[in-house]
């Protein structure tokens, strides 16, 4: 039997997607409840199939388990580990892309 990841939101990420649902509070409350929701439903939905996304293409020396996707017009990069998957970033697809 494959055991499941359990997915992981460091700090700075859960800071990202706050900072994401204040900004779109700002016009609408119900929207930013909505995207938020779909956000991290859609981050519980990788303990099955961590590699269901692309690469990163942002990610510089990527080996292959740093990924991306995008939602409601967000970006979000994860890495998959053996035991974990940790949502590295959430930033809104209108932004300048860092390398990392």
């Amino acid at each position: 039997m494959v055991k499941k990841r359990k997915v992981i939101w460091p700090d700075i990420s859960k800071q990202q997607l706050r900072e994401a649902y204040n900004y779109i509070k700002k016009d609408s409350l119900k929207n930013a409840e909505k995207v938020r929701k779909a956000i991290v439903a859609s981050t519980m939905g990788l303990c099955d199939q961590p590699n269901m996304h692309k690469t990163d293409k942002y990610k510089n020396d990527n080996d292959g388990t740093f990924r991306a996707y995008e939602i409601f017009h967000y970006r979000v990069a994860y890495q998959v580990t053996e035991m974990e998957i940790i949502i590295i970033r959430v930033r809104h697809t209108s932004m300048e892309p860092l390398k990392y």
